[in-house]
């Protein structure tokens, strides 16, 4: 496996274990802070591998691949979040300085431990329940109503693995498997269907010496389980709900000892007394679709803010730089060749920022996103989701 080239004037060197558009995205910040990036890439052709001189082929569950690949790191850090556990215990045993730990991954690696650890510390769930037997479900189900929300606890992202559950039989494949090696061996999350007022993400960073910082909460838009929209700061969010929900991240956070970027996702809701309220989502350990609209909207965006914190570095200043940034997430439609659609979005709209993956185009697929900054917030959701619909061929004037 190649060393990778370390930058003059005894810079680190910053393992990322996965090749995907996170990993692309924390080039440009790694250059210009001064460090250097390896990243171990599952093919010569994956999104970060195309535009990194460091990135030796390797998959993540290769242990002598990931084992020789960190020899040559400083510190590692995750583009993703399925690293084997066994991965990380031999890379730990090895003392590679890991960020986040695994001790701390698990929880965005595992929904069930998630649940647990976030209900012990007074974080507001939805109600849930560990599933093995149909007699569970039915026994859950009798508590907070039909349908109830099923999880795998392991592997599901985007909407994957999971299902609206209308009655047991819906999960009868899921039961059937709970106990073998696989997501399920520890059984099914359930969830009750929570009834929301809209999305939110609360993004903040914390370092390895305690530093930590919050970037506004962001209001998202899920399309068929995909992130299409994020906008920074939540318009009209409640000022208490907002300080509520960026204290809670903060003290996850910090009870987790999370080191790097950690987006909290919410369910904005309404409690008992009719007062704003949330619960939580999920947990994401690395920087997050959530936060694309800080690369442009903020003064110090997601990407260099996690390579600032796994180094340990004095964290950056997480501000707006306007009063909103709109990200539309660029999906992959039937044209695969984008440069005349891109060459029309810069012309139309000078203003707007396109970040493209170097990925093939499929129909579905995340390709790249565009951000808008600015004062209009109808203006700016009009650019950037005329500029993304132009990009995936559902728009043409």
């Amino acid at each position: 496996m190649t060393t990778p080239h370390r930058a003059p004037g005894g810079f680190p060197v910053v393992g990322v274990i996965g090749a995907g558009q996170l990993a692309r995205m924390m080039v440009g910040p790694a250059a210009e802070l001064g460090v250097t990036l390896s990243i171990l890439a599952e093919s010569a052709t994956a999104s970060a591998a195309l535009v990194t001189p460091s990135a030796p082929v390797g998959a993540h569950d290769d242990l002598r691949a990931v084992l020789d690949f960190a020899r040559h790191c400083d510190v590692v850090t995750f583009d993703h979040e399925h690293v084997p556990g066994p991965v990380l215990e031999a890379l730990a045993v090895a003392g590679t300085v890991l960020h986040p730990s695994p001790a701390a991954l698990v929880h965005a690696q595992d929904k069930l431990v998630m649940r647990e650890r976030l209900t012990d510390l007074g974080i507001r769930c939805p109600r849930w329940a560990r599933a093995r037997t149909r007699a569970d479900v039915v026994a859950f189900a009798g508590q907070v109503g039909w349908p109830v929300v099923a999880k795998t606890p392991r592997g599901g992202y985007d909407g994957k693995g999971v299902v609206l559950a209308q009655r047991p039989e819906d999960l009868a494949d899921w039961l059937a498997a709970v106990g073998s090696d696989g997501p399920l061996r520890d059984g099914i999350l359930l969830e009750e269907r929570v009834d929301f007022r809209r999305e939110l993400a609360a993004i903040v960073a914390r370092s390895p010496s305690g530093q930590a910082a919050a970037w506004p909460v962001t209001q998202t838009v899920q399309t068929d389980g995909v992130c299409t929209q994020a906008i920074g700061p939540a318009p009209d969010l409640d000022p208490g709900l907002a300080a509520t929900v960026t204290e809670a991240a903060l003290r996850v956070a910090g009870a987790l000892d999370v080191t790097g970027v950690l987006a909290v996702e919410l369910f904005e809701v309404v409690d008992t007394a009719g007062s704003p309220s949330y619960v939580v989502n999920e947990l994401a350990m690395r920087p997050h679709n959530s936060g694309h609209w800080t690369m442009d909207g903020a003064v110090t965006g997601q990407f260099e803010q996690h390579l600032r914190a796994v180094l340990d570095l004095p964290l950056g200043d997480p501000r707006p730089r306007q009063r909103y940034a709109v990200m539309a997430n660029v999906l992959g439609g039937q044209d695969e060749e984008l440069y005349s659609a891109y060459r029309h979005v810069m012309a139309r709209d000078p203003g707007a920022k396109v970040h493209l993956y170097g990925k093939q185009v499929q129909p579905g697929r995340k390709i790249g996103h565009v951000t808008v900054c600015g004062s209009d917030l109808a203006e700016l959701v009009e650019r950037a989701e005329h500029a993304a619909g132009y990009l995936r061929g559902t728009i043409r004037e």
